[in-house]
């Protein structure tokens, strides 16, 4: 059975989003995540509440976790996005396996030269083992660390765009490098995607 994911047409695909508003995660400790995450990792922290009653197991709940009146902290991670926590009660729910389908496998951070050199030195002087500095692309150089939940971060650095980091930039290729890859899916739907523009 074919699957078509995106619409078709000639017209060349154009990003509907602004970014990430904010990703939500999951914690039982919501004292020692915040902790990490605004003294370590330099997010502060800009909303902290609990659920409303209601919203965790009544009729009112749109998909938030299903205990009532747990904390759920917004954490500022720059550029105007938000990064959140709900804090599950203690033993509830099991450690999430990272590599499964559908799971999060990690989250990477864009980070300038002097906050890359900052977060490093904060993260060795509490500890916190980190792989890296390694070089992922050309002009792109990451170090990877565990937040006490055992969720897998990378802080990734373009040295070379200084205090203006290009996302995208770092990652982007030609679409005849691109090529080779979609067609090992299948050279059909490769040809296909790259002609109705939705390579960027």
């Amino acid at each position: 059975m074919k699957r078509e994911t995106l619409p078709r047409g000639k017209a060349k695909i154009q990003a509907t989003t602004r970014g990430v508003h904010h990703l939500a995660l999951n914690t039982e400790d919501m004292r020692t995540t915040m902790d990490f995450y605004t003294r370590l990792v330099g997010m502060p922290l800009v909303h902290a509440m609990k659920v409303p009653p209601g919203l965790g197991t009544g009729p009112g709940n749109r998909g938030n976790p299903p205990y009532e009146e747990i904390r759920h902290y917004f954490f500022d991670m720059g550029n105007d996005s938000l990064l959140a926590f709900f804090e599950m009660p203690r033993g509830a729910e099991p450690r999430a396996k990272r590599d499964a389908i559908g799971g999060m496998q990690h989250v990477a951070f864009a980070v300038t030269p002097k906050n890359f050199a900052a977060l490093r030195k904060r993260l060795a002087a509490a500890n916190v083992p980190c792989d890296g500095p390694i070089d992922i692309l050309p002009g792109l150089v990451s170090i990877y660390f565990l937040d006490p939940n055992g969720i897998r971060l990378e802080a990734c650095c373009q040295p070379a765009a200084a205090e203006r980091p290009r996302v995208i930039r770092s990652v982007a290729q030609r679409r005849d490098d691109a090529r080779g890859e979609l067609e090992s899916i299948d050279p059909a739907w490769a040809a296909a995607t790259i002609a109705a523009g939705r390579f960027k």
